[in-house]
């Protein structure tokens, strides 16, 4: 176990990407929130699409109380194309929160992140370990893929379980800073490297020990829930729709006129009522527009 260690924080210090997040302007230009904000971003989207609106993003609100202050509709209209829109509004809720509970301080420990809207085990360790340099294990779905492979020789993750903090916590070194560097090792080296579909294995530092490179790669099952096709399905829907009130915003649409010429009507109306429940819509007689 040791030498997974220090083989894979070695080759994060000199492999690492340089992302915004991990450059010490942006920590002291922005500090736990700038970490936080791109926390969420990152969930279930690449990299590459989320810098540009991080930037944006940071530069309209610095602040959880600039974000505060800001309308819903303002919020879900700078989100723009991220995808997953519910959580612009979980992070404006946070916001709010962290004004309010929190004097405008993203908390530090892990507990009060957790009582924060739309965070959960991931993102609250990730912003205790990367915004504040504190000793916990962080797991994301590459740094389960890594795991998985090198240590059971698995060829993907089984389903999340408190199992893979328990065994991130054993692999931690005892050393808070260096804890953090194999933390974000872990998620590189799966984001990279080791990858889902095209693992290359000839530029990974753990192929030596790599259980299951060792075993020859074998096909071991796929476990992972399965995610819809994204065409024809109610969430291209409802980003259609919520395209549409982006364009016209502040002025809202007729309901008549929102994907009129969609195959599935019931299915378009599915998405326009799951809108307005998750608040990120309001109807007003016969028209649709953003949420005041």
């Amino acid at each position: 176990m040791p030498d997974i260690v220090s083989r894979l924080s070695d080759w994060y210090r000199n492999a690492a990407r340089d992302l915004p997040w991990r450059r010490s302007a942006f920590h002291d230009a922005f500090g736990a929130w700038g970490v936080l904000v791109s926390e969420f971003m990152l969930q279930q989207t690449p990299v590459s699409r989320v810098i540009p609106h991080l930037e944006a993003w940071l530069a309209r609100w610095p602040t959880p109380e600039a974000m505060a202050a800001a309308s819903t509709a303002d919020v879900v209209q700078q989100w723009a194309n991220l995808g997953y829109p519910r959580r612009a509004l979980w992070l404006h809720r946070a916001a709010v929160e962290i004004t309010e509970r929190h004097d405008g301080i993203v908390p530090r420990d892990v507990d009060a992140l957790l009582a924060l809207s739309g965070i959960g085990d991931y993102t609250a360790r990730a912003v205790a370990v990367f915004a504040y340099g504190d000793r916990h294990p962080v797991v994301d779905t590459n740094t389960r893929r890594v795991l998985a492979r090198a240590i059971d020789g698995r060829a993907h993750p089984a389903p999340p379980s408190r199992r893979d903090l328990a065994l991130m916590e054993s692999l931690l070194p005892a050393s808070v800073p260096e804890s953090a560097v194999f933390n974000a090792a872990a998620m590189e080296l799966g984001a990279t490297v080791c990858t889902a579909r095209a693992p290359r294995c000839e530029q990974c530092p753990l192929s030596a020990t790599c259980a299951w490179l060792v075993a020859g790669r074998p096909d071991t099952g796929d476990d992972r829930r399965r995610q819809a096709s994204y065409e024809g399905s109610d969430r291209q829907a409802r980003g259609l729709v919520l395209r549409l009130l982006r364009q016209a915003a502040p002025d809202p649409v007729p309901l008549v006129a929102v994907l009129p010429d969609w195959p599935d009507s019931p299915q378009r109306d599915r998405a326009i009522d799951s809108l307005i429940a998750d608040g990120l819509a309001e109807a007003d007689g016969e028209a649709l527009s953003l949420p005041r």
